[in-house]
């Protein structure tokens, strides 16, 4: 199956399709006259973004100044995903290390492993494992090279993708439907409107 690397990419961003409620979330790589676009979850979203402010910290803390400014963000990047955009795959399992030698982040989506009946696996949607250097052979993997300052913008725009969804109730926390929303914090009863 095949690796599509990025060393570094022209641009990685986090993007999604759909209305809220309804959106469909992508990890888009172009570089090279290339793109790849792959489906992941929300919570898949959410967990990476913090796993790469975690990581960033963690290097900043042990490294100090031999990594370089890993606490600057580069600049922000609000465009829209590039069209066309087709799913290559579907993301399972998401790694993410730091490369001293090269001072980068290393971003790898890989899809999710079919099993027996066809069904994708069940996988934990903010589990962000250890990175592995070889990929599986039987599943396709999508791999990134980042500084730290694109990891940092990165991160932004994927907490704000990821915050720009439907509000969360007050109450319960689930996010509101623009229809309404039955809250069981108030045992599901929702006043009718006259």
């Amino acid at each position: 199956m095949p690796v599509f690397q990025y060393d570094p990419p022209d641009r990685f961003v986090v993007g999604t399709v759909g209305q809220p409620g309804e959106r469909t979330f992508f990890l888009q790589a172009t570089g090279s006259g290339r793109i790849t676009s792959v489906i992941l979850e929300k919570a898949q979203v959410a967990a990476l973004a913090e796993r790469i402010e975690e990581l960033l910290e963690e290097v900043r803390q042990r490294f100090g100044e031999e990594a370089g400014d890993v606490l600057t963000p580069g600049p922000m990047d609000d465009a829209p995903l590039e069209q066309p955009i087709e799913e290559d795959f579907r993301v399972g399992t998401l790694a993410l290390a730091w490369d001293a030698e090269a001072a980068r982040v290393i971003v790898e989506a890989q899809q999710v492993e079919e099993t027996e009946e066809g069904a994708g696996e069940d996988t934990d949607a903010e589990e962000v494992e250890v990175f592995a250097e070889e990929a599986p052979q039987s599943r396709d993997v999508l791999r990134v090279h980042l500084t730290a300052a694109a990891a940092r913008a990165f991160a932004n725009r994927a907490m704000k993708v990821v915050a720009a969804g439907r509000p969360n109730c007050p109450l319960c926390g689930r996010p509101l439907d623009p229809e309404g929303h039955i809250c069981p914090r108030q045992n599901g009863y929702r006043p009718m409107s006259f």
